[in-house]
């Protein structure tokens, strides 16, 4: 006898065990990561049958991907919230310390996130978060060159490289966890928002200066 069938079924409703196979499959993503990971692995932690999981997601890619799609909602929401309101200054702040508070609070979701999908094609990934927040960030950057006479072409490369910053940053922090998320929150602006108050307007490639 198997150990699934020598276990006692929990009797559950179709949205409660589907919420419980999210669950379980949640902490084995990020345990194990995708390809580690086994619907018969799945079936055992949740004590089902594997028809079951089959059942609400059709196998071990729909599952992921429905974690993976709750995961991005999440960070989402918070990066977004973050860079709503506030002076610009404080909207990079703002942005970093979701970020870190989203590890914190949720660290196997993260852990799932910075693997990214091993899905090909698929749009609910790490880098295209990435990419969605790093346009917002333009349009921030953009206002502050303007003002700056600064050339605002160049505001969306300048965005890559400040939320990238943040990015590895973050997933440095994943398994240090020290100094504090706000400690390293004010030091990723002291490094990504006091460079850019001291920006060159027309930076010369290292070619260039070494010639004059």
């Amino acid at each position: 006898m198997s150990e699934v069938e020598s276990r006692p079924r929990v009797r559950m409703t179709g949205r409660e065990r589907r919420e419980q196979l999210l669950t379980v499959g949640r902490a084995l993503f990020a345990e194990k990561g995708f390809e580690g990971t086994s619907i018969e692995e799945i079936a055992a932690r949740a004590g089902v049958s594997k028809p079951v999981v089959y059942e609400h997601f059709g196998g071990k890619e729909g599952l992921y991907a429905v974690v993976v799609d709750r995961e991005m909602s999440n960070l989402l929401d918070r990066l977004t919230q973050a860079l709503s309101a506030g002076a610009p200054h404080d909207l990079v702040e703002q942005a970093a310390l979701a970020l870190l508070t989203y590890i914190e609070e949720e660290t196997d979701g993260f852990r799932i996130l910075a693997r990214d999908s091993p899905m090909a094609g698929s749009p609910g990934t790490f880098s295209s978060l990435l990419n969605d927040i790093a346009s917002q960030v333009e349009h921030i950057l953009g206002r502050e060159f303007e003002r700056r006479g600064i050339n605002t072409e160049h505001a969306p490369m300048y965005a890559q490289m400040l939320v990238g910053m943040v990015a590895l940053t973050g997933m440095w922090w994943l398994e240090e966890r020290t100094p504090k998320r706000e400690e390293v929150a004010a030091h990723l602006v002291n490094l990504g928002w006091n460079g850019l108050a001291h920006l060159e307007a027309e930076p010369r490639p290292l070619g260039r200066r070494r010639r004059r």
